[in-house]
């Protein structure tokens, strides 16, 4: 595993080694570095906290979208990426700040936990079983819980070995001093009483001699270290809620956002990750901490005045652009009213293809009130299957004389009558009496029918054309 984060580990180690033969304490040198990796990260923070109150002052922007698009995702991501295009903003600006910082924990992680290789540079098979440094701490009967042969195979093993072998070599450097082991140092991880190789021990309250100083100061110091690292990293993420009030989930570094939620949990994690690895490493968070916090206000309080700037600028723009076009309006509209409008030529296809289609949808509109009132009296004529406004409430094909001449046989009677009513031709008839006449004629002769009857009975073989001319005289007549 150590192998894969070697690229990254190994300039931390020399680093980290450099900064200790320099100052000769190794707590300083994590704070020295602590201090390097922030200004190096200087840049990439600026840029991360102007994108930050950027997106804080895009809300209400985002809201309008939101309001507008909120059913449609497709549309509401195209708008809000446009927002972002037109602002000139990375949405993924804020959560780079909180990524990019974590290989650096990583590689710091890694050259706390392997100081002989990755710090030093010791080759590993002077520390291997039959090594000589191991063979020197075996001789001189140093923890055989450790270094004897039973036991040394499995400690080897361990993922914090080589900081036992450490702070075992630096309390018997006397051993060592003479023997001209290459690039092996002594160093110390004490700060104070407290050993910044040891692991904090969560149950220290009540597991612990309260009764020796020597043995509860130490732990007590090491319990209180993540905790401390916790509660700066909480201290950081309040400051910077209350310096960027964003609560929208898609605004990138906002309270309901990814990083939000990043910046909630980074207390617990530092905690929890300060009980289970080397003190130092909870150290350098916390000092890490206390300065991305003095850096987090002042780059709020620097940003704030450009920015306030930069909106007073776009705003004094805006404003005159829509003067502007105001201006343009109401005197396209004046011209229009004067009737001095031309029409543009350099209308694109789309616009004239929009334009003719408006113009076709007025002419019908047109079209259709003035031949609504025909309309509607043709159909109260000619449709008796109309039931109110409803035109074919009895059906399409109603009609009420249906069986009206059902005493009478005709082939041809169907070809003669269309839709209920008689044709044309039925009437230019020269033998077709006029219906006038014939009523009067029925008024007259009353025993007409009578003698019709008669007449039809007796004489089976009626003309044809007669009784045609009679079922037309029925129908139009009935």
């Amino acid at each position: 595993m150590l192998a894969i984060f070697n690229p990254i580990a190994v300039p931390f180690g020399w680093l980290l080694m450099t900064l200790y033969n320099l100052v000769n304490d190794y707590a300083l040198s994590l704070i020295l570095i602590a201090i390097l990796v922030r200004v190096l990260l200087l840049p990439v923070q600026m840029k991360a906290k102007r994108g930050q109150l950027r997106n804080s002052r895009l809300q209400p922007k985002m809201a309008e979208i939101r309001k507008k698009h909120g059913a449609n995702k497709q549309k509401l991501n195209e708008e809000t990426a446009k927002l972002y295009k037109d602002e000139g903003i990375n949405p993924a600006s804020g959560c780079l700040w909180g990524i990019i910082q974590m290989p650096i924990m990583i590689a710091l992680f890694y050259a706390i936990r392997a100081p002989l290789t990755l710090m030093m540079g010791v080759a590993e098979d002077l520390f291997a079983e039959d090594g000589i440094i191991i063979q020197t701490l075996q001789n001189a009967g140093i923890d055989p819980t450790r270094y004897s042969p039973e036991y040394i195979g499995d400690f080897l093993n361990d993922f914090y070995a080589q900081v036992y072998i450490t702070q075992d070599v630096s309390r018997n450097w006397s051993l060592f001093e003479n023997l001209g082991i290459e690039n092996l140092q002594n160093i110390s991880f004490y700060l104070g009483p407290m050993n910044l190789a040891d692991i904090p021990n969560w149950q220290f309250l009540w597991s612990t001699d309260w009764s020796v100083m020597d043995i509860w100061l130490p732990g007590l110091l090491l319990f209180l270290l993540p905790l401390a690292s916790g509660g700066v990293q909480f201290a950081a993420a309040a400051v910077m809620r209350k310096t960027n009030p964003m609560g929208t989930p898609e605004m990138p570094g906002g309270a309901g956002g990814s990083m939000g939620t990043i910046m909630k949990l980074m207390p617990l994690m530092s905690v929890f990750i300060g009980f289970i690895l080397p003190a130092a490493l909870a150290l350098y968070w916390m000092i890490g901490g206390a300065l991305q916090l003095v850096q987090d206000v002042v780059l709020t309080k620097k940003y704030t005045k450009i920015l306030d700037a930069e909106d007073a600028v776009k705003a004094a723009e805006r404003k005159e652009k829509e003067a502007v076009l105001e201006a343009k309006r109401i005197e396209a509209e004046r011209r229009k009213a004067e009737g001095l409008a031309a029409d543009n030529k350099n209308k694109s296809k789309r616009k004239k293809k929009k334009g003719e289609k408006q113009d076709q949808r007025e002419k019908a509109a047109e079209w259709e009130k003035k031949t609504a009132p025909m309309k509607k009296d043709r159909d109260e004529e000619f449709s008796p299957s109309r039931e109110g406004n409803r035109r074919y409430a009895r059906g399409r094909a109603y009609d009420p004389e249906r069986y009206a001449n059902e005493g009478f046989e005709s082939d041809e009677l169907d070809d003669e009558v269309f839709d209920g009513e008689v044709l044309d031709s039925d009437f230019e008839s020269e033998d077709m009496p006029d219906v006038t006449e014939v009523d009067e004629d029925f008024e007259d002769d009353e025993d007409y029918e009578e003698d019709y009857d008669d007449e039809y009975h007796e004489d089976d073989e009626y003309d044809d054309d007669d009784d045609q001319d009679t079922v037309k005289f029925e129908t139009k007549r009935f």
